[in-house]
């Protein structure tokens, strides 16, 4: 082979290389967005079933008109909190609901949506 080909070659190689870096790293981009955005909805669905709790009367195993003893359970999510999406706290109070939900793939990123009677908050994002 000649001086050129070997050139064009190594050039080759060389773009390709590139080209598959940038991939990998805008796949890893979107896997982040996509449990950012998977997070936050699961946060929305639970405030959602959190302001049903608020309005469903105590003898039908609601909050009567409070927050208080409203727990993931209650909120239709198991009670350790955790799906493939990440994990759930909620903190509950007589107006107000709390829940923060925290990535599991992204280390430190929490969203935390805060529900009252009247509505919730817009997400509050961290760490992403």
């Amino acid at each position: 082979m000649g001086t050129q080909q070997l050139l064009l070659i190594v050039l080759g190689v060389i773009i390709v290389g590139i080209a598959v870096v940038v991939g990998i790293n805008i796949f890893g981009t979107n896997a982040d967005n996509a449990n950012k955005d998977a997070v936050t909805q699961d946060c929305l669905r639970l405030a959602a079933a959190a302001q049903g709790f608020y309005r469903k009367p105590a003898l039908l195993g609601g909050g009567g008109n409070s927050f208080n003893g409203c727990t993931l359970e209650d909120l239709g999510m198991a009670a350790d909190g955790t799906n493939i999406n990440g994990t759930y706290t909620v903190t509950p109070n007589d107006q107000e609901c709390t829940i923060v939900g925290t990535s599991a793939t992204v280390s430190g990123a929490t969203v935390t949506v805060t529900v009252r009677p009247d509505g919730m908050d817009d997400p509050v994002f961290a760490g992403w």
